[in-house]
């Protein structure tokens, strides 16, 4: 025997009479016409080399083959339904999954703390990790489940890779409260000149976040301008705090950091304030998972400022 070469719908017939003790019974739980159980049945036997059910008074008998073996192909069948059937309930309460979502430093310090906060006191047992994986490898990391979801200034290309954009944002400058630009009028905005004459601090890139800002001063001429790049957005808030420096940050960070810390925020020239969209991104292999449904739906909660789109 070749197992192989073995139709596994077979099995099921195989069960059915077992259970029904009746070619015609088993057709009938099976939604299958008698033709096309009997022929099963003949399969069967052919496949065994064993009559497997035989014809008495009661009805048909199994052999002592069948005896042994339809308990348990049952029994596997059983488990396999449940491996493979889609769970429609997801129980957050109950959940002890471990979920793996992907965040630069400046995400780490914006989105994680929420996020936790949420799953404390609707998942209380759920696991929470971040993982650095970079913009570029974000697809495939996905694809291998290596994260769950990932949340960040984000260009997703490949079909099996779905975004939600959850917020639009722009740059700030960010001071001590006792920074003034060197010429011109002090209002909510500096001009290009003010720019221009500023000695400017920027974070570098890490994980899924991208190089706009420094992209923008090169194109406005002012790469020049800055003088000091620290790897984390973490340093900055002192930065500004106690030097003569002007710090370049998304408002949404700046805004944080102001209710916490004596800092100005400066609105940039239209021309030095890019925008760009914060998103959600998620492989397609967890689209219908319950309980990736249900992060989702937390995230948008404490994140989104735009509808869902999937």
């Amino acid at each position: 025997m070749n197992f192989r070469q073995l139709d596994l719908n077979l099995l099921r017939v195989l069960c059915a009479i077992h259970r029904t003790g009746s070619v015609t019974a088993a057709g009938k739980a099976l939604a299958l016409s008698q033709p096309a159980t009997s022929n099963a049945l003949s399969r069967l036997r052919d496949y065994f080399k064993d009559e497997l059910y035989v014809r008495s008074a009661a009805g048909l008998k199994p052999t002592r083959l069948c005896e042994s073996l339809a308990p348990k192909v049952q029994l596997q069948l059983q488990l396999l339904e449940q491996s493979v059937t889609v769970r429609d309930v997801f129980d957050p309460m109950h959940s002890d999954l471990r979920w793996r979502l992907s965040l630069s430093d400046l995400g780490e310090i914006m989105f994680l703390p929420p996020l936790a906060a949420a799953l404390r006191q609707l998942a209380p047992h759920a696991h929470l990790a971040n993982v650095s994986v970079a913009a570029d490898d974000l697809p495939l990391a996905l694809q291998a489940r290596e994260i769950d979801f990932a949340i960040g200034i984000l260009d997703t290309h490949r079909r099996d890779v779905h975004a939600d954009q959850l917020f639009s944002e722009r740059y700030v400058a960010m001071s001590s409260t006792h920074w003034r630009p060197r010429s011109g009028k002090v209002g909510r905005a500096l001009s290009a000149r003010q720019l221009a004459e500023s000695l400017l601090v920027v974070a570098s890139p890490t994980a899924t976040f991208h190089d706009s800002v420094e992209r923008m001063l090169v194109r406005m001429k002012l790469a020049d301008r800055i003088v000091l790049r620290a790897r984390h957005f973490g340093a900055l808030p002192e930065l500004a705090r106690s030097t003569d420096l002007l710090t370049i940050v998304p408002e949404m960070y700046a805004t944080n950091v102001r209710q916490h810390q004596e800092v100005r925020i400066w609105e940039l020239p239209r021309a030095a304030s890019p925008r760009y969209d914060v998103k959600l991104v998620w492989h397609e292999s967890t689209a219908h998972d319950p309980a990736h449904q249900w992060m989702r739906t937390q995230v948008h909660r404490l994140f989104g400022r735009t509808p869902a789109v999937g």
